[in-house]
């Protein structure tokens, strides 16, 4: 096998459905050995491009402010970047100590944030792009379920932040379509309806269509909608 060939092995971004690939690394929380460690919660990791950079400083502090959230909704943040732990720990504090953003001050990162001086994580991940830079991970985003499958990766250029609106509605949105086996249509909101999947048959579809549930409109064979309470959305109610 040619060296150019491993090289774009281990560059080569995880597909949606395939296992995210297993790595042991020191991290500001000590060190974790991933998936064993993560068995059964939901997992964010993302990368930064550096530490002491004002848009992945805002990043991390809107992350560390929705963090109790994704821990109400069983998932787990991990950061990474091409730093060493020393330049994490002096970050972290500085954000702590000194720094304020749309209200969010004394904010404390206590996720683990990978020191990734040799790239290996960021290689099995494709987090480092050429074009962008060979030196700085891109802004991405890997959703990482409870079997350690990629379910789910957005990637944002260096210079601009990410929507953390839309990180949650998607973790949600993923959530609620694997509970009750559904799909959610473009912009969907917890509370809004949902759409049941296209039958598999043609009886099942006229049966669709003749349907009288209440809480089932279909436009369609192949376009139906079902109405699903806010309050059946995870984060579930006890």
């Amino acid at each position: 096998m040619s060296q150019e060939t491993v090289e774009a092995q281990t560059t080569r971004v995880p597909l949606i459905g395939e296992t995210a690939p297993s790595f042991v690394a020191e991290t500001t929380q000590g060190v974790i050995h991933f998936p064993e460690d993560y068995k059964g919660k939901w997992v964010i990791l993302f990368s930064h491009p550096a530490d002491f950079t004002p848009v992945c400083t805002t990043e991390f502090m809107t992350f560390a402010k929705i963090q109790p959230e994704l821990e109400a909704l069983n998932c787990k943040l991990i950061g990474l970047s091409i730093d060493s732990i020393y330049s994490h720990i002096a970050w972290l504090r500085a954000i702590k100590e000194r720094l304020e953003y749309k209200g969010m001050k004394n904010v404390e990162v206590n996720f683990p944030v990978i020191a990734d001086l040799k790239m290996e994580v960021a290689k099995k991940y494709g987090m480092l792009q050429e074009s962008a830079s060979d030196t700085k991970a891109v802004r991405a985003v890997f959703f990482i379920d409870p079997d350690s499958k990629v379910r789910a990766l957005i990637y944002y250029p260096l210079s601009n932040g990410r929507n953390f609106d839309e990180v949650k509605r998607l973790l949600i949105a993923m959530q609620t379509a694997d509970k009750y086996a559904i799909a959610t249509p473009a912009d969907w909101q917890p509370g809004d309806d949902v759409i049941v999947p296209p039958p598999g048959s043609c009886g099942v579809a006229k049966e669709r269509m003749e349907s009288k549930d209440p809480d089932v409109k279909c436009y369609d064979w192949f376009f139906c909608l079902k109405k699903l309470e806010k309050e059946k959305v995870p984060p579930y109610k006890k």
